[in-house]
């Protein structure tokens, strides 16, 4: 890390970029931030008003536009630029979108001198991720996607909901593609430390593998929902970047859903995918590879080879 400075710079001010922004300046997880977007009279007047609610903050920020030479001494580069996932249109059709946004984004960072952290929010993140770690040339534990972090969020939301009791009580992931492909491996999911399956089981007049194949499926739809409400998500994903950041500056060592490469787990190498990891001051400390099922271990080679064909397509040159 660069000292006792905890300094993030954003790559694109947009509605997630600016939701990471307000959520990290509430939370006071960094000390300064930095602003970069290609409009640049945009990212000075997004610093400006943020600015202006330092008075009623936690705690003190530095918080300023700036340019791809101020990642030099960044612990933690932030990208959510790119273009917006429209009506109807799945991730993975942002793809080849959004990789040529990256060429222009990541080589410039790259050259400042910056050896902190990649963390990528920009959609099909995990893809994306995958293109950062391959311009970029950083070792695979600094290169992060934000994966399905907000849709493990979404999850244990909806369980605490049904089951009427905290989410902060539910230890259940949903892992692969952030995307269609995503899934919830039940067989690992706990209330407390008591399988969730087996608590439906026990109850069949209070809870039924239905409603947990309904939450699951609501989970897997929620972008498409919101988009199609009001255009766009992006309170969810700012306070779950906002997490993962807190974990890396505070070096938790807390496991969370990111988006990390696969050296062999669940039977994948190369593939960037949303997995239990364990995210501290170095980035990924280690990926947690679960026991699944045999239709659960299906579920996750389809969502890997998705992402893996996905992927072959690109000329990354």
């Amino acid at each position: 890390m660069a000292g006792e400075t905890k300094k993030v710079v954003l790559v694109g001010t947009g509605m997630v970029g600016m939701s990471f922004a307000y959520a990290a300046l509430n939370q006071g997880v960094c000390n300064e931030l930095v602003l970069v977007d290609i409009n640049k009279e945009r990212a000075v007047g997004e610093a400006m008003d943020l600015n202006h609610g330092l008075a009623f903050a936690r705690s003190n920020m530095k918080i300023y536009a700036g340019e791809y030479s101020d990642c030099k001494n960044a612990d933690i580069v932030i990208i959510a630029a790119g273009v917006a996932q429209k009506d109807g249109e799945t991730r993975l059709d942002l793809l080849n979108r959004n990789t040529e946004v990256f060429r222009s984004v990541v080589t410039p960072i790259v050259k400042s001198g910056f050896d902190g952290i990649f963390l990528v929010a920009t959609n099909p993140v995990d893809i994306m991720t995958r293109v950062t770690y391959e311009l970029s040339r950083f070792g695979a534990s600094r290169v992060i996607g934000s994966g399905t972090t907000l849709d493990t969020a979404r999850l244990r939301y909806l369980l605490g909901d049904y089951m009427l009791v905290d989410p902060k009580s539910i230890h259940a992931y949903v892992i692969g593609e952030h995307g269609d492909s995503e899934f919830v491996p039940f067989s690992q999911a706990l209330l407390g430390t008591k399988s969730i399956l087996s608590i439906v089981e026990e109850n069949p007049m209070l809870y039924s593998m239905e409603k947990l194949v309904s939450i699951e499926e609501q989970v897997r739809t929620a972008a498409y929902k919101i988009i199609a409400a009001k255009r766009a998500t992006y309170y969810g994903i700012g306070m779950a970047l906002t997490r993962i950041v807190k974990a890396i500056l505070d070096d938790e060592n807390s496991i969370l859903t990111c988006s990390a490469k696969l050296s062999g787990e669940y039977g994948f190498r190369d593939v960037f995918i949303g997995v239990p990891s364990i995210i501290g001051r170095n980035g990924i400390k280690q990926v947690v590879e679960l026991s699944l099922t045999d239709e659960e271990k299906a579920k996750f080679t389809r969502s890997a080879q998705i992402l893996q064909d996905s992927f072959s397509g690109l000329v990354m040159n």
